[in-house]
């Protein structure tokens, strides 16, 4: 399975071997020893699956200190945006956003370790997206950053007017106030 890494320190993008004929294809998805020699030693416990439609955006969303979760993202129907966010302090690149278009069809995979706020806008009809975390969800440990954070600058490839955000990502906070431990 190749794997690339991008322009914000932790974030691994991974492509998997792909083999095809004329019943379909099959692929290794997520197999151990190829992600711990690319260096992603995260022991995955939980996945979790969402189903969107067109517009959807979701995040950004992370877990503070002792519950951070480091996540692997695919999609299994549609077409995603996937966004991380670094929020690491110490780090380089605080502040910045990586996104990478993750579909069913290119199968792609984005490895966001802990310390990033992560979200994703729909850009299929539907999406289902499935990811890994290295720990269970804690409800006391939640963060978030406002999606359309004028600092940040994320496009999220979908007209203003077509967005559908929760109420609860509405109201959270820009990426200057808010609570980040990492």
């Amino acid at each position: 399975m190749p794997f690339s890494t991008c322009n914000i320190q932790g974030l691994v993008i991974a492509e998997p071997t792909v083999f095809e004929d004329s019943r379909g294809y099959f692929f290794e998805a997520y197999n151990e020893a190829p992600f711990r020699q690319a260096g992603i030693t995260s022991n995955f416990i939980q996945d979790n699956q969402s189903r969107s439609s067109y517009g959807v955006i979701r995040g950004l969303h992370y877990q503070l200190n002792p519950h951070a979760q480091a996540k692997l993202v695919r999609v299994l129907h549609g077409t995603i945006l996937d966004v991380a966010v670094d929020i690491r302090k110490s780090s380089p690149t605080y502040g910045q956003h990586f996104s990478i278009e993750l579909s069913a069809e290119n199968k792609k995979q984005l490895y966001i370790p802990e310390g990033f706020a992560h979200g994703f806008s729909v850009q299929s009809d539907v999406a289902v997206v499935l990811y890994k975390c290295n720990a269970f969800y804690a409800k006391s440990s939640e963060g978030g950053i406002r999606y359309n954070d004028p600092a940040l600058a994320i496009d999220w490839k979908v007209a203003p007017e077509k967005h559908i955000v929760s109420e609860k990502d509405l109201v959270l906070p820009d990426f200057a106030t808010a609570i980040s431990n990492f």
